[in-house]
């Protein structure tokens, strides 16, 4: 569930109070994203030890439902973005989050070097976000112009990715994990430039939102170096 990118902000820089406001939002997102790494991480390992043989046996039915819930979920955290619960929805989204990546997991770990895989892909994602958190913390830069990209972005990938649930082309799924790169960096560098210019005041949305992305960059770095790097003797 992504913040409205049509919405044309105004950004109070004339203010203090607006300042210290969108710099306290700033650091709310950041404390929650960090957070929001704890059930996730606990929830990737016991998916690793999971047997997904339902998902296997039907894996379009699968997907399909497993989009629906997920996209349940971030409706449901949204619409309580104003109050705790929200919050406990978040965390608690973050841990099934975690859960699916088992799959992923259980694939590449049974490369003879899955394990640096793994850690190459985490470290990875860490460096693009740290390096454009710090590119959208620029209040000097306006990157406001990404919202027509984004909303078309958006439309475009999920018509291929629901394509590719039918398809189940290699060759798209590659692709598709080059767009999600491209796709969620540009929402990070958008989501922490709107932040701190004023235009999101909203934490739990914004964590949502960068949350979505760093997992969509993870597991898509993940997949292309277990295309290109993995060691399957």
């Amino acid at each position: 569930m992504q913040p409205n990118l049509y919405e044309q902000n105004s950004y109070p820089y004339d203010s203090s109070e607006a300042l210290a406001q969108s710099n306290r939002v700033l650091r709310n997102t950041y404390f929650l994203l960090a957070l929001s790494l704890i059930p996730t991480i606990i929830g990737a390992a016991i998916g690793t030890n999971m047997n997904f043989g339902f998902m296997r046996a039907s894996p379009i039915m699968g997907m399909l439902i497993l989009m629906g819930i997920m996209y349940g979920w971030m409706y449901m955290i949204e619409k309580n973005r104003d109050n705790s619960l929200g919050v406990v929805l978040l965390l608690g989204f973050t841990a099934f989050v975690g859960l699916t990546l088992g799959p992923l997991l259980q694939h590449t770990l049974k490369m003879a070097n899955g394990t640096q895989l793994v850690m190459m892909s985490a470290g990875g994602t860490a460096a693009v976000f740290f390096v454009l958190a710090g590119l959208g913390a620029d209040t000097k830069r306006d990157f406001s112009f990404l919202n027509k990209f984004l909303v078309v972005g958006a439309v475009v990938i999920m018509l291929a990715v629901l394509a590719n649930i039918f398809l189940q082309s290699p060759v798209l799924q590659l692709a598709l994990c080059g767009a999600f790169i491209i796709f969620s960096s540009a929402i990070i560098l958008w989501q922490i430039n709107d932040i701190v210019k004023g235009g999101e005041t909203n934490y739990v949305s914004a964590t949502l939102t960068l949350y979505i992305s760093i997992i969509n960059i993870f597991t898509s770095l993940l997949q292309i170096l277990g295309v290109v790097g993995g060691d399957r003797d």
